[in-house]
């Protein structure tokens, strides 16, 4: 069934995971454009001063301290928007966190942990939302990964919780559509995202933490969960190389599996000593910063712009097609020109990616200074 979602303006929104990161940024965006935000983190001092200051700027944003591992907080979330809003039209389950580690080095309680703010969070958020659109109609956007269709090492509990999230954002959309309930839930898959992620993880390792490339920054993801707050959408993929590995594991996974073992360790490791090893995993972890300390990133993603936007499809499949034939001519090249040349030995795909991508459609949104 087709979804009528209301503009942005209309709207009351729901985030958790509020006070850093995407969540942050799409709180800052969805501010901008006007809508009524209720912003949910365990950070209540971070969540105070982004209320106010969204407040003082003409916006209306409350804050509601909550661990959404825990099913009450998240019924006090919803009795937040309820009092203050009347109610809440878009619902976007943020909230997570990681641990970097061998899984049979990992303890049982910090899994159990995560799984509950990852998966059970999302989960109670979801029954939440779903129980209170079911009958006005709005959207429930939840969090995944490009780790929700594959896995990688070192985060491999992560991984599950994000695969976890993935079965039951697709099973909570077929059982309202099945019931006719005008409510569009969406799964948002974001690659390697520039936010303190990696300062928030629980490190099990000697070495800083940081993320494989290509890494794009918030801002890409917090568009690209207001286009599903206003747009019927089943998945967005946040990052064309995102897609590429789940493309990857898909019709060649165990060339995956070779790759991350081969590169996708060091990959996540800096050669510095780790620092603040325990995260944020059982305590808040620090607020009020949407970017993480990764300097070479995509600041925006073609394929996310033309997956959100059909005027940019064009473009990109116009932009890929040249990048390939300007790779095609280059190997006829030096072919005929008789000059042997080593092998590339990544795939030639990955460079059409990054061809693609490194072609910027519009800039990012102005960023908060931080």
């Amino acid at each position: 069934m087709t979804i009528k979602l209301k503009p942005l303006k209309d709207q009351v929104i729901v985030i958790t995971g509020a006070s850093s990161g995407i969540g942050l940024a799409t709180a800052f965006a969805a501010a901008e454009k006007g809508a009524r935000l209720v912003l949910a983190a365990r950070n209540e001092q971070a969540l105070e001063e982004i209320a106010q200051e969204i407040n003082e700027k003409g916006g209306q944003a409350i804050a509601v301290r909550a661990d959404v591992g825990r099913q009450q907080d998240v019924q006090r979330i919803a009795d937040a928007a309820l009092s203050h809003f009347g109610g809440f039209d878009t619902w976007v389950n943020d909230a997570g966190v990681s641990i970097y580690g061998r899984l049979l080095e990992v303890s049982d309680e910090d899994n159990r942990r995560l799984f509950d703010t990852n998966f059970w969070g999302l989960v109670y958020g979801s029954q939440m939302a779903a129980m209170h659109l079911r009958n006005r109609g709005g959207a429930i956007i939840n969090i995944g990964s490009v780790l929700s269709d594959t896995a990688i090492p070192m985060q491999g509990m992560y991984s599950a919780t994000k695969h976890a999230v993935k079965g039951f954002t697709d099973a909570l959309r077929i059982e309202l559509e099945e019931e006719g309930a005008p409510v569009s839930v969406t799964l948002i898959k974001p690659a390697a995202i520039n936010t303190p992620y990696p300062d928030h993880a629980k490190n099990y390792t000697d070495r800083k933490l940081t993320l494989p490339p290509p890494v794009y920054e918030p801002e890409e993801v917090a568009n690209a969960i207001l286009y599903a707050a206003t747009h019927q959408k089943r998945d967005i993929m946040v990052g064309g190389g995102g897609k590429l590995m789940s493309l990857t594991n898909k019709l060649a996974p165990g060339l995956m599996d070779l790759s991350s073992e081969k590169l996708m360790t060091d990959q996540q490791l800096l050669d510095e000593p780790a620092q603040h090893r325990e995260g944020a995993l059982h305590q808040p972890g620090e607020g009020g910063r949407i970017h993480g300390r990764i300097k070479d990133t995509m600041p925006t993603s073609l394929y996310t712009r033309a997956v959100t936007n059909p005027m940019v499809a064009g473009a990109v499949v116009a932009a890929a097609g040249a990048a390939a034939l300007a790779l095609m001519g280059k190997k006829r090249a030096n072919k005929n020109g008789g000059n042997y040349q080593q092998p590339n030995t990544r795939p030639e795909m990955v460079e059409v990616v990054e061809i693609v991508e490194e072609i910027h459609v519009t800039p990012p949104p102005p960023q908060r200074p931080i």
